[in-house]
């Protein structure tokens, strides 16, 4: 779903540029988040970081851990813990999905971004991801630079 530059709700807050290069993402899914309060002031304040995180599911639920969100200094005794483990919330057969792609298929769901939607809710796109091995990494860097070359050749010749 591509937004458009005039929406003024739209914003992304963190992204994880890494997974792209570390992870061969077969499929994306749109999933929502848990948050107190305190956490998506701080997000709309920017302080926030998905790149260690990954999503489990655990006891028929999604999950998002290790995911960093910036403590709000306004929120004085109603703040909120940093990295806790934060329930993501999609449909029942999305989570089977994953379900069967994690413990059967043994792929990985990584975070790939975190933003804010055009009715202003906090999303998370996350992927469905096999990790790559070092040899794969080079291929898709070989692979990027030959296409930055030809582009390169292409509007000077």
């Amino acid at each position: 779903m591509a937004q458009t530059k005039s929406d003024p709700n739209y914003k992304v807050i963190a992204e994880n540029r890494r997974a792209r290069y570390d992870y061969a993402i077969e499929e994306d899914l749109e999933v929502g988040i848990v948050l107190e309060g305190s956490e998506v002031k701080s997000l709309r304040a920017g302080g926030s970081n998905i790149a260690e995180s990954y999503a489990t599911v655990d006891d028929g639920e999604l999950w998002l851990v290790n995911s960093y969100i910036a403590p709000y200094l306004q929120a004085k005794t109603f703040g909120h813990e940093e990295r806790r483990r934060r329930k993501l919330l999609c449909s029942r057969k999305e989570l089977s999905k994953l379900w069967n792609a994690t413990q059967r298929a043994g792929m990985t769901l990584v975070p790939l971004v975190m933003y804010f939607n055009h009715r202003g809710l906090v999303k998370m796109k996350i992927g469905i991801a096999k990790g790559k091995k070092n040899h794969d990494k080079r291929a898709t860097e070989a692979k990027r630079d030959w296409q930055r070359q030809k582009a390169r050749l292409l509007r000077e010749g």
